[in-house]
């Protein structure tokens, strides 16, 4: 058998099939720029209100009207700083109380008891009704009704017996006075927030048996807070602004100070009163700070991502930042 030079053939075997080669598919053709959506009406409003926004911080900085300097000189005066430290003792001692009375006032609000629902009820009307400052004074004056306070039997003998005009510290009648006030609008926030669980959390915990302590505790109350907490903080910040008006009961606090330094100077009553305002602004943002870490973390079991936090949307936005620049290098 003769075989082809340069080509070995096996004996009894099949010739070699022809390769037939695959087609190429033709080349994708070149990347082009997407273009976004023009959108001339934001960038005419974000330009009006850059301008605005200017306009007003112009008119802050040079307008002679603001003592700049003077504001300088009151912003950490020992007379400002102790003013703020009773602000902050107000607002933490009426903040705890309120909320404790808020919660006990919004669970005798949802219970089967018709006493306490009454009783419930009529505060909470009562005290949502009332101004602020009329609660604060009428107790300022409340010695004048009742000088001797006394615990024992209605209509019977009295077992203790206290002075009231030695209980009634301005200290005592500010807080008194601002805790019962909160407690009234806390108590409707904490009955929204607990009317906001599902029925089924309530039905699945007494199917498991467990105590109504322990429902309310670890399966209620914890799923509640995440509705109650924006409202609540809301009622906090509002409860750091309405300090200022125990100054009417004598207390120094934050304004109470700046009101005693405007009258005895009274050619810095504008830069004391900014200064009083910068205070509050820093005040509440604090606040709102923990209120958005508080929020994340009671946020954790009803979302699957939690919101970045203010230093994860800088190092994002700088990421974005970055990548869209070598985009547009490479273009």
């Amino acid at each position: 058998m003769s075989e082809s030079p340069g080509i070995a053939v096996a004996s009894g075997s099949a010739p070699p099939a022809e390769v037939i080669p695959r087609p190429v598919p033709p080349r994708p053709p070149a990347a082009q720029r997407v273009l976004p959506l023009r959108r001339p009406g934001r960038w005419i409003i974000t330009a009006v209100v850059l301008v605005l926004v200017a306009q007003i911080v112009h008119g802050l900085v040079t307008n002679p009207f603001y003592q700049w300097d003077r504001f300088l000189y009151w912003f950490l005066r020992p007379t400002i700083l102790d003013g703020l430290l009773v602000t902050l003792e107000v607002t933490a001692y009426s903040a705890v109380l309120g909320l404790l009375g808020g919660v006990l006032l919004a669970l005798a609000r949802i219970s089967p008891n018709p006493l306490l629902r009454t009783v419930s009820w009529v505060y909470t009307w009562l005290f949502r009704s009332v101004p602020l400052i009329v609660v604060l004074l009428f107790l300022y004056n409340f010695s004048a009704l009742y000088q001797t306070l006394s615990l024992g039997v209605p209509f019977g003998p009295a077992f203790f017996t206290f002075d009231e005009s030695r209980l009634a510290t301005d200290m005592a009648v500010a807080v008194v006075g601002l805790s019962l006030n909160e407690a009234a609008y806390a108590s409707e926030v904490v009955r929204g927030g607990l009317l906001s669980v599902d029925q089924g959390q309530h039905e699945a915990a007494s199917a498991l048996g467990l105590p109504k302590r322990y429902q309310f505790a670890r399966i209620v109350f914890p799923q509640a807070l995440r509705s109650l907490v924006p409202n609540y903080v809301n009622q906090l910040i509002g409860l750091v602004k309405a300090t200022s008006l125990v100054f009417y009961v004598s207390l120094l606090d934050l304004f109470g100070s700046v009101q005693s330094m405007g009258s005895t100077y009274p050619g810095d009553i504008v830069p004391l009163l900014l200064v009083a305002t910068a205070w509050y602004l820093i005040l509440t943002s604090v606040v709102s700070v923990i209120q958005f870490y508080v929020e994340r973390h009671y946020s954790r079991g009803a979302l699957r991502t939690l919101p970045p936090t203010p230093l994860q949307k800088v190092l994002g936005g700088l990421a974005e930042l970055r990548a869209r620049a070598k985009r547009e290098t490479a273009t």
